[in-house]
């Protein structure tokens, strides 16, 4: 119990504050700091990896420019007009003499002599006899059929075919040579040898900046050259196949950039430690460290001055709060410099405003609620004796055949029962009722007026079941009568309406004549004083408009700066008067 009283003294909101403050600091800068530091190695491997590629792509346009070179020489020697000539001979069916296939010499030599790195050309005829040189070997026993097939495929194009399998120093290509003067047709092979030496790039190795490898494939994945040294066949291979940009060999982890040619189809890898490319990290690592440790530091400096400053008027409001418990709803009299502190004390002044009007609301209630059962019982010393004998007349006027009058006592019995009953569930009435108990009070005024009195009354069905409180329309109908149609000469008529706002959701309750009215003046003086209370009832024996209006704001929620009843007159056209009902109700 002790352990957990002493940490409860540390529970306040400032070092919750404080500590929120310092997590998401710490959150915060670790965030930032891995995604620099990641961002920053991505971005450093990535710059690598363009440089690598540059590299490649720098390699394999040196090759290709050594290969194009072989192309145009060997398209040469295959164009040439003697060679045409001979192989043209072949084709027809005829056999060239060996002085005609001695003169090949100086057009073969003629290759050699343009590029070092070629050592041999050879030439065949279709059928895959051999012309140059004069050893007598035919192109079946040089490669295999596969390749024959492949170069007839191309349609004079130079097919490479990567290291020779009888001399492993030499790299085999091999171009279908097509006799122009007889429709292209096939008549024979040009084959070139050249030095596996060339294909070495060390040149490329000696100026890159760095250390890099080298690994050079033909098209079936096969190597040509590397720079690695004692390369086995299966770490060849592995770097071929690898997808994922890096590979270990030699307890050493590379990143691997390859560029394919597309002339030969041959692929050059080029392999790049991880450590040279990551050897900054180090030094960015501890540039991120240090600012971050002194960026916690004054960040917690910070939240230390802030946490002060946000709480010290918390404190106050809560010293406030506390003296509530005295029974004394009192505002906060600091002012702060915080625009969300005075939100906050705005806020709960306005509460203690609302509360001490709501408190102010049902005592004044509690008091018109006294002073009406008052009234009540002054009214009704004896309502059974009132109704009993009210019975007795009307069966009176019954047997003596007077059946206006009778009629005219049920409804008058009616009236007082409606008004004086006091039970707690007649408070609030339907609509539908309070309507009903106003055309019997039409009716008894008519007995008063006769002609001069009409009425008409508009109830949509779908309202007639809305609950009001009791009483509240009946005393602006009795102000209609009585200060508009009685005080006219001549008929008058009362109109008595009803309906809902589509959009607010509100009802509106109209009472309207078309008696006497009045000017702007007193129009003016009695909007202004519903609201202070001194409107007089109509003659004694209504509720009042400032009754009704105190009853209205009593039992519904209006929005600030709206009116519960609107009044508008003409002097010599009428009244009207207007009851808004809103739709959310206080809870009594």
């Amino acid at each position: 119990m002790r352990r957990n009283f002493r940490w409860m003294q540390y529970n306040t909101l400032r070092n919750q504050m404080l500590f929120g403050f310092v997590l998401v600091m710490v959150a915060v800068l670790s965030v930032v700091a891995l995604s620099t530091f990641q961002s920053v190695s991505a971005l450093l491997k990535n710059n690598a990896k363009v440089n690598i590629q540059d590299t490649a792509v720098q390699a394999s346009g040196r090759l290709e420019g050594v290969l194009k070179q072989i192309d145009m020489l060997s398209t040469q020697a295959a164009t040439d007009g003697y060679v045409q000539q001979l192989l043209l001979k072949e084709h027809e069916g005829f056999t060239t003499t060996f002085a005609e296939r001695q003169k090949l010499s100086p057009i073969i030599h003629r290759i050699r002599m343009y590029s070092n790195g070629i050592k041999s050309v050879e030439l065949y005829n279709f059928g895959g006899r051999k012309m140059f040189p004069l050893d007598g070997n035919s192109l079946q026993d040089r490669i295999d059929a596969d390749s024959i097939v492949q170069a007839v495929e191309s349609r004079g194009s130079l097919v490479w075919f990567g290291v020779d399998p009888n001399d492993r120093d030499a790299i085999l290509a091999i171009r279908l040579v097509k006799l122009i003067d007889s429709n292209f047709a096939p008549g024979g092979f040009l084959l070139v040898r050249m030095n596996r030496d060339l294909f070495e790039l060390r040149d490329l190795q000696h100026d890159a900046e760095g250390e890099y490898e080298l690994l050079l494939v033909d098209a079936d994945k096969r190597p040509i050259t590397s720079s690695l040294t004692d390369l086995e066949e299966a770490a060849a291979e592995r770097i071929v196949n690898d997808l994922s940009g890096t590979i270990r060999l030699n307890g050493k982890l590379w990143m691997v950039v390859k560029q394919t040619s597309g002339v030969t189809g041959w692929t050059l890898y080029i392999l790049t430690p991880i450590s040279r490319i990551t050897e900054g990290i180090s030094v960015l690592r501890t540039a991120i460290i240090i600012p971050a440790f002194l960026g916690f530091v004054l960040y917690l400096l910070l939240s230390l001055f802030l946490s002060e400053i946000i709480t010290k008027p918390i404190k106050q409001l809560r010293r406030t709060m506390r003296e509530t418990r005295l029974g004394t709803l009192k505002p906060v009299e600091h002012v702060s410099s915080t625009i969300e502190i005075q939100e906050l004390n705005r806020t709960y002044n306005s509460m203690v405003e609302d509360l001490n009007n709501l408190i102010r609301l049902v005592y004044e209630k509690e008091i018109l609620q006294s002073r009406a059962e008052l009234k009540a019982l002054q009214a009704q010393v004896n309502p059974h004796f009132l109704f009993n004998t009210m019975e007795v007349l009307y069966r009176s006027l019954r047997q003596r055949g007077d059946r206006e009058l009778a009629e005219f006592v049920i409804t008058l019995s009616e009236f007082f029962r409606y008004t004086i009953s006091r039970n707690q569930r007649d408070e609030w009435v339907t609509l539908e009722e309070e309507i009903s108990h106003i055309e019997k009070y039409l009716q008894i005024m008519r007995k008063r007026l006769g002609v001069r009195l009409s009425w008409q009354i508009r109830l949509p069905q779908q309202l007639a079941c809305v609950p009001i409180p009791k009483l509240l329309v009946q005393p602006i109908v009795e102000n209609a009568i009585v200060h508009g149609i009685e005080e006219k000469i001549g008929e008058g008529k009362v109109t008595i309406a009803a309906w809902r706002k589509t959009k607010e959701e509100e009802i509106i309750i109209e009472v309207a004549d078309d008696g006497v009215g009045m000017n702007g003046q007193a129009l003016e003086a009695l909007s202004g004083s519903i609201h202070t209370g001194d409107v007089p009832s109509a003659k004694g024996s209504g509720f009042g408009l400032a009754n009704v209006e105190r009853r209205l704001r009593l039992s519904y929620r209006y929005p600030p700066g709206t009116s519960s009843i609107q009044i508008d007159s003409r002097e010599g056209e009428g009244t009207r008067v207007r009851i808004t009902i809103p739709r959310e109700r206080r809870e009594t």
